[in-house]
């Protein structure tokens, strides 16, 4: 028993990572709606959310009999198999979501630990059919079918559902509520919020109390013998109080709702995923404890002691919770995968996360065809009276304490709670492993749809967003499945050494993908901080934003010239993938001129005159390193001759005068020292005087045949384009200073 002793002791180590792993990208789940319409303050969120997953882990009892049972049928397999089968699905899932969290993918920890317990029992089921001379028909007799339908059904099911009912709901509450939605809310607000409280109370408090570990049998027949009873009860009580609240406090009613649903939302997650992160583990002990019991062969013996009901000791569950608890307090990848649904749910414009796509291009326009279609059948004032009641302009604008406004209002955030976390419960009363991830994000990108929030400037980047989190979550069925098939036949015919090393692969894959995770959200913090806005007195801060971009910049422009002198593919297709990022930066640099411009005040106007000059300069240098670097990069691709000695030496004292300029302006951009604008403008001479002398030179070696047509249009091009991309820079650092000026004179010009 020592061997499987071993196993047991890894499984429960993983399965304390795994609830870190799982948690981190499950967070968003009920994260989202609160942090999004910043409900309250950070602490207060995380404090009940973290009281919903105490709670909740007791109402997962009857849950845990998915991962020992659910799946596969255990009088057909060995104490040895089973636990090979367990501890390959715990491996897999600690590497396939640590993976999406590295992203900041939102992923389903239900459908990866179903599919991995498919894999992992097809393998075994497989390893002995073959070895019993049968075929691969034989496997389907080791699997609970039915149950893996109903579980597979429900789990497609739960996504076209929340979709339909998420943006049904939000529709019809923003028709009646509208986005300034205060001044209804008085006199039917109290109704509204108490309704949906006595939902929440109803599928959390009742239907899950099916699997608590706390609650004894004849309480749960009290309850469900007086259920109607204690609805309409707290439904009138709650009116009564929330009525109260609004008429005589200035109590944000919706703000309670949010927390309850918050509570709530985490209260079912827990109760409903805690067993994707102990199930295998919790499974194995029950296992263990069997084999441990039983005389004789207890490698040979079978598992069918694992289909009969057995009450987890709730120590377990409370540990469990702790864990999950401390990571939501601690994990940067849940943070960073609850932004991803937010960047695809907010109201406003801001920092896409996601390109387009051509699948995404094609369903906005056929929706903006559908639209038209809906314009030519609806009658002219129906359709004035939907637009009025569903335009976010009227909406009031608020900010929160940090100065930046919510991604969406207070009433979003409760119809994304309520609905959410009533279709997670009846699954959890059912015992069907419903996706909390899938239906909560389906929720909020309904509720998004129905709000408006997917205008014509995002629409094609945020249904993009949403195919690629959707796509994901196939993805993961296919790579769990699949892992954890290759993973339980290398346990099975490895033995220990193979055990040693999955689990060296899993620890160096997890600090791996940290390293990965740190270096993108650090890019998109950098991104986030472009778009977010500047003030008159934040001017400085974009021109140092500026510098650095023109920093890199040069990078990219060193990289082709010696990418293009050596022949180098490696350089130059990490030049190009750098203006490739330059380019989106660029954007994002242009996204803060133009806010500062809507959002200027009169003090500001000093600076908004020349907004358009620095658009267009920043504009010039972006489109001339992508032709620079796209050019160089497809002259190496196609194998044509490379520069000769004599130009790769002009190239190069071209890049190091090109060099000179842009660190010049850059360092005058960060230091402000806007008086060396003349120092500038005297190196981009020396660098057009250096420039025209080259071509001249050129020109001789044409007209002599030294020089191939291809070879010569690369090296006159690549002049070219460092010219103006220098040419550029200058006009900016020229541009930021005058603005500076006039700030610090406080003159207030026409503007341009």
């Amino acid at each position: 028993m020592e061997f499987y002793l071993f196993i047991l002791i890894i499984l429960f180590a993983t399965a304390l990572a795994d609830l870190y792993v799982g948690v981190a990208n499950d967070a968003v789940n009920f994260l989202n709606s609160a942090i999004g319409s910043k409900a309250g303050s950070r602490l207060a969120i995380m404090v009940t959310a973290s009281l919903g997953v105490f709670v909740g882990t007791t109402f997962s009892t009857g849950m845990l009999e998915v991962a020992r049972s659910g799946i596969f049928n255990p009088a057909m397999f060995t104490f040895h198999e089973v636990m090979i089968v367990f501890l390959a699905v715990m491996l897999t899932d600690i590497i396939l979501l640590d993976l999406y969290n590295t992203f900041s993918l939102p992923t389903s920890t239900t459908v990866s630990l179903v599919f991995e317990l498919i894999g992992g029992a097809v393998a075994m089921s497989w390893i002995k059919v073959m070895a019993a001379g049968g075929d691969f028909g034989g496997v389907f007799a080791f699997l609970n079918t039915a149950r893996v339908v109903t579980i597979v059904s429900s789990i497609g099911l739960s996504i076209l559902l929340a979709f339909v009912v998420g943006v049904s709901v939000q529709f019809v509450t923003r028709l009646v509520f509208t986005f300034d939605y205060e001044k209804r809310f008085r006199w039917v607000g109290a109704a509204y919020t108490a309704s949906g409280l006595t939902a929440i109370v109803y599928f959390i408090l009742v239907k899950g109390a099916k699997g608590s570990a706390i609650l004894t049998p004849s309480q749960m027949e009290w309850i469900a013998a007086n259920m109607a009873m204690l609805l309409v009860g707290v439904f009138i009580a709650l009116t009564v109080l929330f009525q109260a609240l609004i008429l005589a406090t200035r109590v944000n009613v919706l703000k309670i709702v949010v927390f309850a649903g918050t509570f709530a939302l985490a209260l079912a997650f827990a109760a409903n995923d805690l067993v994707n992160f102990i199930g295998a583990p919790m499974g194995a002990l029950h296992a263990y404890q069997l084999g441990v019991a039983a005389p004789g062969d207890v490698a040979s013996m079978t598992m069918e002691g694992l289909s009969a009901p057995v009450r987890v000791n709730p120590w377990f569950l409370i540990v469990a919770g702790g864990i999950m608890v401390g990571t939501l307090w601690v994990s940067k990848k849940a943070r960073s995968v609850t932004q991803t649904s937010l960047s695809l749910g907010r109201q406003e414009e801001g920092v896409e996360r996601f390109s387009s796509s051509a699948l995404a291009r094609s369903i906005v326009r056929m929706s903006l065809s559908l639209h038209d279609v809906y314009r030519a059948v609806t009658p002219v004032t129906l359709q004035r009276v939907v637009s009025e009641r569903l335009d976010p302009a009227r909406a009031p604008k608020y900010t929160g304490e940090d100065g930046v406004p919510p991604a969406f209002d207070l009433l979003r955030a409760s119809v994304n709670l309520m609905v959410a976390s009533s279709l997670i419960s009846i699954g959890t009363a059912f015992k069907l492993p419903l996706s909390t991830t899938f239906v909560t994000f389906m929720v909020a990108m309904s509720t998004s749809l129905a709000d408006s929030a997917w205008g014509r400037e995002s629409a094609v980047y945020r249904v993009n967003g949403v195919i690629t989190v959707i796509g994901g979550w196939f993805v993961t069925a296919m790579l769990a499945f699949t892992v954890c098939f290759g993973f339980t036949f290398a346990i099975y015919h490895g033995g220990l050494p193979a055990i040693i090393g999955l689990v060296v692969v899993g620890f160096y894959f997890y600090f791996h993908t940290n390293r990965i995770h740190a270096v993108r959200e650090a890019e998109f913090a950098q991104q986030e901080k472009l778009y977010a806005g500047i003030g008159a007195t934040d001017m400085l801060a974009h021109s140092r934003d500026v510098a650095q971009y023109l920093k890199d910049a040069e990078k990219a422009i060193e990289g082709s010239y010696e990418g293009l002198i050596r022949s180098n593919r490696r350089m130059l297709s990490d030049a190009a993938f750098r203006s490739r990022k330059l380019n989106d930066q660029g954007d994002k640099l242009i996204g803060a001129i133009l806010l500062l411009l809507r959002t200027a005040t009169d003090e500001d106007r000093g600076i908004t005159p020349r907004y358009g000059r620095k658009i267009a300069a920043l504009q010039i240098v972006a489109a001339n390193l992508s032709s620079l670097t796209s050019g160089t990069q497809g002259y190496v691709e196609n194998n044509h001759t490379p520069p000769d000695d004599e130009q790769a030496l002009e190239l190069r004292e071209v890049h190091a005068t090109v060099g000179r300029v842009l660190h010049t302006v850059a360092g005058a951009l960060e230091q402000s020292r806007f008086d060396e604008v003349a120092e500038a403008d005297a190196a981009v001479q020396r660098l057009k005087e250096l420039i025209r002398e080259f071509d001249r030179r050129q020109m001789q070696r044409i007209r002599l045949g030294r020089s191939k047509t291809r070879q010569s249009l690369v090296f006159i091009g690549t002049l070219n384009k460092a010219e103006r991309i220098a040419d550029q820079a200058v006009i900016l650092l020229r541009l930021y200073g005058e603005s500076m000026e006039e700030l610090r004179a406080g003159i207030d010009m026409p503007t341009a």
